[in-house]
C-alpha cells in the first residue's frame, strides 16, 4: 500500500483555522475580501499573490539573493543568465543583499504600487539563509511598510520560523508536491540534509516531514502560508488533492497548483526524459477537485526569481542597471507614495464593489454555470483589443458570485498591423464552448469568423469593470 506521511490530529475545519483563513462557499470563491477576518484582509489586500483582486492593482518584486539550493528537483534547471525565459528559478543576475536592497529602493521610486518584496531564488531561501535574512533585516529597516515574503522548498524552514516571525514576515510559500515518499523519489533527485546527500524514498520522507512541520509552525504563529504544487501528469496526479486536504488541516491559506513546465530546451531531467506538461483541461480539473478543501490560486504567472511589476506585466528591463549602491547618491524610500496609492485604490474599489453588488445573481439558474473569456491588461477592466491579447482570463458566473476561474494562453493574432490567419484559427478553437468573449475592441474579420464559429463576441462593456460587466450581461441575457 502507498505510504502517506501521517497527518496532525486536527478537525477538518477547526474554529482557529477558519478564523485565520476565512471559510467560504467553494462554489463562488468571490474575488472580494469581505468574507475574511479583518486581520487577514489587512495582510492580503495589497499582496498580489495572495489576493486575486490585489494582483490587478499592486506590484511585487523578487530579489535573487538566494543562489544555493539544497535539493534537486527533476523539473528544475537553474540557469542564471537567461533573460528570455519566464519560469521559476530563472534569473539574469544574482544580487548580494545590499545590492538587492538598493534595487528595491530604485524600483519603489518608479513603481509606487510596489507593495511586496519576495525572495524566491534562484536557489532556496534557506539554503542561502544568511543572505536571505540579511536582505529581510535591511529591507524591514529602510522600507518598513513593504510586505516581505519568502518562497522555499521547506527543507530548512523549521529552523528559521521564529526568526522570520520576529522580523515581521507574514507570508511564506512552501512548495509541496506530494505526501507520498515513493512519489517524491520520482520528483526529487536528491536532498542535502544534515551534512549528507540523500536520495530515494528516504530523502523524500525527510523532505515531506520537514515541509509539513514548517507549515504547522508558521500557521500557529499567524503567518499566512501559500503552498505551491507542481502538477506532473502521470507522477503526482493522485497526490494533489491529498496535499490540499492536508495543508488545509494545518491552516494554510491558499493552494497554488502549477503546471509542470517541461519544454526540451529547458534541459531539466523531466524534459530530457520526455515528461509531458498537463493540458489546460487537466489543470482545470485538478484545481476544481482540490477547491473543496482550500482556496485555490487561479492568477499565478509562474514568475521568475527576479520578476518586477504586476503579475503578467514584467518590468525587469527598466531596471537592468539598478542594484549597485551609490555612495554619492544613496537611495531613500518614500513610504508615503505607497500609502497614497493604496488610498486611491481603496476609493476605486469601494465604488466598484458597490457597482458590482447592485447587480444580484440570485435570478440565475443554479444548475447552469457560465464561463466568460475576458481580454484585459489589468486594473479589473475590459480594456484590451482582441488582436493584442496573449492571454484571456476565464471567469465563472453562477448564483453564488463571479470569480476568476483560469487563464487561457494564446498567440497574439495581430502584429505590426497585420493579422495572422493561422493564429486566428487556433484562437477560435480555444474559444469555442465559452459563453462569451468580452473585449474592448475587435476587427471586422475576426469578429465575423468568431461569430461564424458560434462564438459570442461582446464589446458593449469596453473599459468597464469586469465583474460588473459579467454580472450585468448574465442577468440581461435571461430576458
Amino acid at each position: 500500500m502507498d505510504e502517506i506521511i501521517p497527518v496532525v490530529n486536527l478537525d477538518a475545519c477547526s474554529d482557529n483555522l477558519c478564523k485565520s483563513r476565512g471559510c467560504t462557499d467553494p462554489r463562488s470563491q468571490d474575488n472580494s475580501l469581505n468574507h475574511l477576518p479583518m486581520a487577514v484582509q489587512a495582510k492580503i489586500e495589497d499582496h498580489p499573490c495572495y489576493s486575486d483582486e490585489a494582483h490587478n492593482y499592486f506590484a511585487r518584486m523578487h530579489v535573487p539573493v538566494a543562489s544555493r539550493c539544497n535539493i534537486q528537483c527533476n523539473y528544475c534547471n537553474r540557469k542564471f543568465d537567461c533573460a528570455n525565459e519566464t519560469r521559476p528559478g530563472v534569473v539574469s543576475k544574482r544580487l548580494k543583499p545590499l545590492e538587492a536592497v538598493d534595487k528595491v529602493l530604485a524600483v519603489a521610486k518608479e513603481i509606487p504600487e510596489l507593495s511586496v518584496v519576495g525572495i524566491a531564488g534562484p536557489g532556496d531561501a534557506f539554503a542561502s539563509a544568511k543572505q536571505t535574512m540579511q536582505t529581510i533585516t535591511e529591507l524591514s529597516r529602510v522600507a518598513p511598510n513593504l510586505k516581505l515574503c519568502v518562497s522555499t522548498n521547506g527543507l530548512m524552514l523549521p529552523e528559521h520560523v521564529d526568526e522570520l516571525v520576529a522580523k515581521g514576515v507574514e507570508h511564506v510559500t512552501v512548495t509541496i508536491n506530494t505526501l507520498r515518499p515513493e512519489v517524491g523519489a520520482k520528483i526529487y533527485a536528491w536532498i542535502y540534509y544534515d551534512g549528507q546527500r540523500l536520495s530515494g524514498e528516504k530523502a523524500a520522507r525527510i523532505l515531506i516531514g520537514r515541509q509539513l512541520e514548517a507549515v504547522s509552525m508558521l500557521t500557529q504563529l499567524g503567518v499566512l502560508v501559500k503552498v505551491n504544487t507542481v502538477y506532473i501528469p502521470g507522477v503526482n496526479d493522485r497526490c494533489i488533492v491529498e496535499v490540499s486536504r492536508e495543508i488545509q488541516r494545518r491552516g494554510a491559506f491558499i493552494h497554488n497548483v502549477m503546471p509542470l513546465i517541461s519544454k526540451p530546451e529547458f534541459g531539466t531531467a523531466f524534459s530530457k526524459a520526455g515528461q509531458r506538461e498537463p493540458t489546460a483541461a487537466e489543470l482545470d480539473a485538478v484545481r476544481e477537485e482540490s477547491s473543496g478543501s482550500i482556496q485555490i490560486m487561479k492568477h499565478c504567472r509562474l514568475c521568475r526569481a527576479d520578476a518586477i511589476g504586476r503579475l503578467g506585466q514584467d518590468k525587469r528591463a527598466m531596471f537592468e542597471s539598478a542594484g549597485t549602491p551609490s555612495v554619492a547618491e544613496p537611495r531613500s524610500y518614500d513610504s508615503h507614495a505607497l500609502l497614497r496609492y493604496k488610498q486611491a485604490v481603496t476609493t476605486i474599489l469601494s465604488r466598484r464593489r458597490a457597482l458590482r453588488e447592485s447587480v444580484g445573481l440570485s435570478a440565475l439558474d443554479s444548475s447552469i454555470v457560465r464561463f466568460y473569456v475576458v481580454a484585459t491588461t489589468g486594473d479589473s477592466l475590459i480594456n484590451l483589443h482582441f488582436g493584442h491579447a496573449q492571454e484571456f482570463l476565464v471567469y465563472r458566473v453562477d448564483p453564488y458570485g463571479c470569480s476568476l476561474h483560469s487563464r487561457l494562453e494564446v498567440e497574439q493574432y495581430c502584429a505590426n498591423g497585420y493579422g495572422k490567419e493561422g493564429v486566428l484559427l487556433s484562437m477560435i478553437e480555444k474559444l469555442k464552448g465559452y459563453d462569451g468573449v468580452f473585449v474592448a475592441k475587435i476587427g471586422r474579420k475576426p469578429r465575423l469568423m468568431l461569430q461564424a464559429a458560434g462564438i459570442n463576441v461582446i464589446t458593449d462593456y469596453a473599459h468597464q469593470d469586469i465583474e460588473y460587466a459579467l454580472r450585468k450581461h448574465s442577468i440581461e441575457s435571461l430576458s
